[in-house]
């Protein structure tokens, strides 16, 4: 039996803050379902609405499949490797804290991944969406030193 929570409420924010040129930042404690919202029901919205599969970059930073783009550097050229084209492309990150080496977090002006976001949102044909557990990484005076990031969702 497959039950599947809904969580229209918080796939609405998401769906009103597309394309709004912000980092799209979704935290909450551990399993509460920010991977399904971002990963299912985001995905299949974009799916539903026009947005072709190779138009969706997805990665998620805990699969060992992935280890590598926790490098920032490594996570930018796999991006930017994927947008071949003008269309709007969709950047979906799982995990996002990984790509936050410890030492960073002593001084937050060093947080590679941040240029990494940045350098992405200058482009016009890209949305980017990421999650993170709740924790000192991602919180509200970190994510801050984005250039821009929309209100945690």
């Amino acid at each position: 039996m497959n039950q599947t929570i809904r969580r229209d409420h918080y796939l609405q924010k998401l769906i009103d803050r597309k394309e709004n040129g912000l980092v799209k930042v979704i935290t909450g404690i551990r399993r509460c379902g920010k991977s399904f919202l971002l990963f299912n029901l985001f995905y299949d919205y974009l799916i539903e609405s026009g947005v072709k599969e190779e138009q969706i970059i997805s990665i998620a930073l805990d699969d060992d499949t992935f280890i590598k783009y926790r490098d920032p550097e490594e996570l930018s050229k796999f991006i930017r490797a994927k947008i071949v084209s003008k269309d709007m492309y969709y950047i979906l990150i799982d995990e996002v804290q990984y790509a936050i080496a410890k030492e960073e977090l002593k001084n937050p002006d060093s947080i590679r991944l941040y240029n990494v976001l940045s350098g992405l949102m200058r482009l016009r044909n890209v949305d980017i969406y990421v999650t993170g557990s709740n924790s000192k990484m991602l919180t509200k005076d970190s994510a801050a030193l984005c250039a821009a990031v929309s209100p945690f969702i």
